[in-house]
């Protein structure tokens, strides 16, 4: 290979993908369990044209590992059928969880399944800066390059790009550095009321409130993850994944269901009526509580 041909070939086919996602269906914003989630159920319908935005370098959050650096995944039922359907092992240790035996197992499985899919492409070291709003909905990201977002107080302005999307789908974990920004800049722009951000750790309470909660908060624009706990005021979780990934099908389903497309159920997560499991799975989340959207 002659040293040229590869500053030739690398941004060919990544201006190609930018242009070809300049306008998208779905915009994930986050990559990590929630999100990779919401985006490997998408994978399931190849006429819905996806992009995943994550501004770190690696996708996957924080689930490369359990808890306290610890490797070990731990899994709350029913979200071991999901687990089972992008085929990674485990051991069942009651009635009520699973251990998978390293949490990079699940990510990196579920991001290679994402990223084999035609209708998906992953920008990571991509922020969202902002949201395209208009006519009343959020119609799609303002995006630039990670370090030129978290440099833009050091530098003179480096203006940002953009891609429109028809349902922008914000999975950007609890609060941090670059945490629960979509639902911080819908409180910014008067959209919600208030930003009672998570409570202290409940586990069961918690994860039952994620998937609960997961819905399209504003029109366009569905929150998942631990992004919903910043918005919703529900307790944190704590290294305890099922509501995760649970949460990231249902973010997908209700994607779907504002494109117009009536997602398939799925026996024994998302679907009607009441799940054993967690509470309401189906993809019309209740209001908020203690809050006015």
């Amino acid at each position: 290979i002659r040293e040229s041909d590869v500053p030739r070939a690398m941004p060919r086919r990544y201006m190609q993908d930018m242009i070809d996602f300049a306008e998208t269906d779905v915009i994930i914003s986050g990559a990590g369990s929630a999100g990779l989630s919401c985006a490997y159920e998408l994978s399931k319908y190849p006429e819905v044209k996806v992009a995943v935005i994550e501004q770190n370098v690696a996708p996957g959050g924080g689930a490369w590992l359990g808890g306290q650096l610890m490797s070990a995944m731990v899994v709350r039922k029913p979200a071991d059928k999901f687990l089972d359907e992008i085929g990674v092992p485990y051991a069942e240790e009651t009635d009520d969880y699973v251990v998978v035996k390293h949490a990079a197992l699940f990510t990196s499985t579920v991001l290679s399944k994402v990223l084999q899919a035609d209708n998906i492409k992953l920008f990571n070291a991509t922020a969202s800066e902002d949201l395209i709003f208009k006519e009343g909905r959020v119609a799609g990201a303002v995006t630039n390059w990670a370090l030129v977002t978290l440099n833009h107080d050091t530098q003179s302005c480096m203006d940002p790009q953009v891609m429109e999307s028809k349902v922008y789908v914000s999975a950007c974990g609890h609060d941090g550095p670059m945490g629960a920004s979509g639902v911080k800049r819908l409180l910014s722009m008067g959209l919600v009321s208030k930003l009672p951000g998570m409570g202290c750790l409940d586990m069961n309470s918690a994860e039952d409130a994620i998937v609960k909660y997961t819905s399209e908060v504003v029109p366009g624009m569905v929150i998942a993850g631990m992004e919903v706990a910043e918005l919703a005021g529900t307790p944190r979780m704590g290294p305890t994944f099922g509501a995760m990934m649970i949460s990231g099908q249902k973010a997908a389903h209700c994607a779907l269901q504002s494109l117009g497309i009536q997602p398939r159920t799925i026996e024994g997560l998302i679907g009607e009526g009441e799940e054993e499991g967690f509470a309401r799975p189906s993809t019309s989340g209740p209001p908020l509580p203690r809050q006015t959207i």
